[in-house]
């Protein structure tokens, strides 16, 4: 019997792709199925779309495929999760739906991890990236020293959710059950031999990323208060420093008033110290309380998703990983 590769197709509102994707899930899947001998799932998930995206795959696509929605938004990590909780394949590719997920880096990973039976993930980094000397890419940097400051594993910077793995690694990644997931730092922490290719991305065919400054930004609070303590540390750091730089110049002006009977300065020294003191003091409370908020999210236990119904061409419920269904009796 033929080993299986599951395509795992996480989306939101990406209707103008669906025509494309579905030319791409056909072309893919056969040169799969030519030059690794593996039979293909494409299994969609349906993000909380609001444009009636999902309905359109069932016109577009053809061969073995599911759609799984999602009751509501539950987020790009989220929605990972659930297409692993519904997958069985030997290995699982993940892909965007935007097109900018070429069938050829995708094969060369494939190929990559099936060549060596050591090697359980190959993910893609974007070069283009590493090229461009914007902000945003000295920020992205100084992100990714921050986090891996400190840890016995490093997460790789722009590296993205393209990537082929193993089932064994897919059923390490089911066992993470974080309520605040930030994949990134999860596929880092489960360890197992990791490989990176290089590519550069293909233009996007319609619609625009869902991936604003604002959700960037609450995305990196993400994985900081869920895989480092760094800024905690540095906060504390910080607080000592200011500390110990007041209390030097209390005993500066001690100095002075004994020895040349200088007045002390009053209002401005005073207000400058209740400033500093007090941003510092109201920096280090919402600092700790996203860390609070994070433990009280992993400590409610909710489920990390809830699936609104499950359509395709391979529809029917199918056994968690690691457990079989009971028999049926007469």
């Amino acid at each position: 019997m033929a080993k299986r590769l599951d395509i795992l197709v996480p989306f939101l509102n990406e209707r103008e792709s669906v025509a494309g994707f579905s030319a791409l899930a056909g072309d893919l899947a056969a040169q799969v199925r030519e030059r690794f001998d593996l039979d293909t799932r494409f299994i969609f998930i349906d993000d909380g779309s609001t444009d009636e995206g999902g309905a359109l795959y069932g016109e577009h696509m053809a061969g073995n495929w599911s759609l799984i929605t999602l009751a509501r938004n539950f987020g790009k990590e989220t929605a990972i999760l659930a297409g692993l909780d519904h997958s069985e394949g030997d290995y699982v590719l993940l892909m965007d739906a935007d097109l900018q997920h070429t069938v050829e880096v995708a094969l060369d990973m494939i190929g990559r991890i099936i060549a060596d039976p050591d090697l359980d993930m190959v993910y893609a980094v974007r070069s283009d990236r590493a090229e461009s000397r914007t902000l945003g890419r000295y920020l992205a940097n100084g992100f990714y020293w921050l986090i891996n400051m400190g840890q016995r594993y490093e997460i790789p910077a722009n590296a993205g959710d393209f990537r082929v793995m193993t089932g064994r690694f897919a059923t390490a990644l089911r066992q993470l059950r974080d309520q605040r997931r930030f994949n990134k730092g999860l596929y880092a922490w489960t360890g197992f031999k990791q490989e990176c290719i290089l590519y550069k991305p293909a233009e996007r065919q319609g619609g625009e990323s869902k991936w604003s400054r604002r959700r960037l930004i609450a995305f990196s609070l993400e994985g900081f208060t869920s895989f480092s303590v760094v800024p905690l540390r540095m906060v504390s750091l910080f607080g000592t420093g200011v500390a110990m730089l007041g209390f030097l110049y209390g005993i500066k002006i001690l100095l002075e008033v004994l020895f040349t009977g200088v007045a002390v300065p009053g209002y401005p020294s005073l207000i400058v110290a209740v400033l500093v003191l007090g941003g510092l003091n109201l920096a280090l409370t919402g600092l700790v309380g996203e860390y609070v908020w994070s433990a009280l999210s992993e400590a409610k236990n909710r489920p990390n998703y809830i699936v609104k119904s499950i359509t395709g061409s391979d529809a029917a419920p199918r056994a968690k990983p690691g457990k079989t269904r009971k028999a049926a009796h007469g």
